[in-house]
């Protein structure tokens, strides 16, 4: 009985994972452009942003990603504003990470050794010129681990989406749950739909983490 509702279950899974995978896909990667933006203005100290994004990133640091999502969704409508939860969720994920992914690239772009950066200016390179050809290139090799990891919990935040009653895998176990009372089969269901999404993610970043250490170390 509980193999059989286990195995009607399976095509919902697969449709929450869809919406879980396009959700996370599309705030890791706005979180990856937020953050690579504002690590850029802290580094450069561009006046004014960078006051604007030094305090973006301990407030997305140090909120958590579920009182985020209340804002977004039951607040705003308050004055006015409406989004759809799908959007709320990006929104969200976007904003939380972009912090992490800033902190992530500022790290790896501060790594970059003084003398390069000093020797660009030498030569006459300008700020956009050293970012592009020093800079950037070396910063985002350093930072590979720590945007990988910041992808993986980025991933597994998506969880919390079933507090705004998008359809991901949290709300599908829980809502079947609720209907059947398979608990421990639902949730073994959902330790492997998690397991499926991030075990692949991770080879490949430990994969990407390799290759960046081998061009630039050599082994």
């Amino acid at each position: 009985m509980a193999s059989q509702m286990m195995s009607e279950a399976l095509p919902q899974y697969i449709h929450a994972m869809g919406v879980t995978l396009k959700l996370a896909s599309i705030g890791i990667a706005l979180a990856l452009i937020i953050g690579l933006i504002s690590s850029f203005v802290i580094y450069f100290k561009l006046p004014i942003f960078r006051q604007i994004a030094s305090a973006y990133t301990e407030i997305s640091r140090n909120t958590p990603l579920l009182i985020q999502l209340f804002f977004l969704y039951y607040g705003l409508p308050r004055i006015g504003i409406q989004l759809e939860k799908e959007t709320v969720g990006i929104i969200g994920l976007a904003f939380l990470g972009g912090g992490y992914m800033s902190e992530a690239f500022r790290g790896g772009i501060e790594s970059v050794a003084r003398i390069q950066v000093e020797s660009g200016r030498a030569l006459g390179l300008t700020r956009v010129q050293l970012a592009r050809f020093i800079i950037f290139p070396q910063g985002f090799a350093n930072s590979v681990p720590a945007v990988g990891a910041n992808a993986l919990f980025l991933l597994k935040e998506t969880s919390v989406f079933s507090a705004i009653a998008i359809m991901d895998l949290t709300n599908v176990t829980r809502d079947l749950i609720g209907m059947y009372y398979l608990t421990r089969e639902y949730l073994l269901m959902l330790v492997i739909s998690y397991a499926v999404i991030l075990i692949p993610l991770s080879l490949i970043i430990s994969y990407i983490e390799r290759r960046v250490r081998h061009g630039i170390f050599g082994s």
